[in-house]
Parts: C-alpha cells; sequence; structure tokens
C-alpha cells in the first residue's frame, strides 16, 4: 500500500450508496438481517455496532472513500471504492474478547488488525497483530491465519490449523492443532462466525467454533504489540465483504 493515508471518520448516512450494481456484477445479494436474528450479546460483552450507521468507527483509507458503508443491517467493504481500514474508534485496546461474523459473496481478503499503530518505520500503514479471512479457496495462508504486520521483527507464518511459540530469541516453534477447523466447517459465500481471544502474550482465534490459528509470543516487551486499535480491513480491488453481529468484552 502506499504511505499516504487519509482519515476520515463516518457519521450516519455516509457511504449508504445502493449495491445493485455489485449484485449485479459479483453475485451480491440484498439479506435483510431483522432484530429476531441477532444473537444475544453474552454478559460482558457489549454491541460494536447499531445495525444502521457507522456511529462509532472511522475510516481509514489509503486508496478512494466512502468504501465502508452499512446496508440491510451489516457493515459492507467495497474494495472497487477504496482500500484500507474501518477503525473501531474507541480508543487503544490491549486484552479483549471480540465476536463478528463475516461473509464473501465472492472472492476477497478482508480481516482485523489488533493492536494496531501507524507504523513509525513507514513499511506499513500501520504496525498489528492481524486475524486474516479470506473467501473459500483463498489458501491457509490467508483463511484462518494470523498475519504478522511487523516491521523491524520477523513477519512468522502461523496458517490455518498452526500453534506458533515464539521464544524470546524471535525463534518460532509450529505444531499442528488438534481439532482446527477445515474448509468443510466455513461456508462459503455465507455467514461465519469468528471469535478472538487476545489475553497479554497469547492470541487465538476460531472460526464457526473450532479453533483456527494461534500464537504465543515471548519477546521482549519493548518489541511487542502491546495496545491499539482494532480495525477491520479491507485488501483488494473488486471485492465485497459484509460484518455483523459485532460484540467485544474490553478485558484491559
Amino acid at each position: 500500500m502506499k504511505k499516504s493515508i487519509a482519515f476520515l471518520v463516518l457519521s450516519t448516512g455516509i457511504g449508504c450508496s445502493s449495491l445493485d450494481h455489485d449484485r449485479d456484477t459479483r453475485g451480491e445479494h440484498s439479506e435483510e438481517h431483522t432484530d429476531s436474528d441477532r444473537p444475544h450479546i453474552e454478559t460482558g460483552f457489549v454491541s460494536m455496532f447499531d445495525g444502521e450507521s457507522l456511529n462509532g468507527w472511522a475510516e481509514m483509507l489509503s486508496h478512494g472513500e466512502n468504501a465502508w458503508f452499512v446496508r440491510d443491517g451489516m457493515i459492507v467493504g467495497d474494495g472497487d471504492k477504496g482500500r484500507g481500514y474501518l477503525a473501531y474508534d474507541q480508543g487503544d485496546i490491549a486484552d479483549f474478547e471480540m465476536k463478528f461474523s463475516y461473509r464473501f459473496p465472492g472472492d476477497g481478503n478482508s480481516g482485523l488488525n489488533l493492536r494496531a499503530r501507524k507504523d513509525p518505520t513507514g513499511t506499513r500503514d500501520f504496525q498489528s497483530y492481524h486475524v486474516d479471512i479470506g473467501n473459500v479457496g483463498i489458501g491457509k495462508q490467508v483463511l484462518g491465519a494470523w498475519d504478522f504486520h511487523t516491521p523491524g521483527r520477523t513477519e512468522h507464518a502461523c496458517f490455518r490449523g498452526d500453534r506458533l511459540v515464539i521464544d524470546e530469541n524471535d525463534q518460532p516453534t509450529v505444531t499442528a492443532i488438534d481439532g482446527a477447523v477445515t474448509l468443510d466447517d466455513i461456508n462459503q459465500g455465507g455467514w461465519n462466525d469468528v471469535h478472538v481471544v487476545v489475553m497479554g502474550n497469547h492470541f487465538k482465534f476460531s472460526i464457526n467454533g473450532k479453533p483456527s490459528a494461534e500464537f504465543i509470543e515471548h519477546l521482549p516487551e519493548e518489541k511487542r504489540l502491546d495496545k491499539g486499535m482494532l480495525q477491520l480491513q479491507l485488501h483488494d480491488p473488486e471485492m465485497i465483504v459484509g460484518y455483523r453481529d459485532l460484540s467485544i468484552k474490553v478485558l484491559r
């Protein structure tokens, strides 16, 4: 991505253009999400999305504008309108649990940046740890993986089904997760549920109730990302991604 970045705070109604063209050209179908469909918010969790607006979110794009908007009770990212991030505008967060559902009607690459902060090296727009998701078929190095947006240290591989331990010398050990999610567990073109848990140096997430990828890092604290923003990612042109049922329990 380019190093320059525009920060646009969105308010109710901005960017809520019709997806009719996208449905015609990329197979997107409007899907009403009613109150009766919404899952109960568990004790200790709070909703991150009111289902009607992008209040509490801020668009941070490297290309385009108004690429994130609300449609039929979901947050929609349109890669033809721009690329970059939609940040949860509630300050820096360290430890948390987060739940959300995502859907790709076609091909696409998205995910969740956590403990994100501007990259002082200028190599990336942001440094972060990244929950990687994409369409079925994109590969286990993306769908269900952890990605490291960490210039200045090793950006380790932690694919779907992997448990990664990083020692104090930044050396990795990877083992397989028993009972990990597989492509057969993921709804192609449909909604999938993600549960992210971040506690100190331990990071893991599941898809549709099955563990996807996990890592533990033992690096010196000055080399870790200790807190930062939460950001939804819009990675590619010619893609659509939908998010709904976003909730969070902030632990620190």
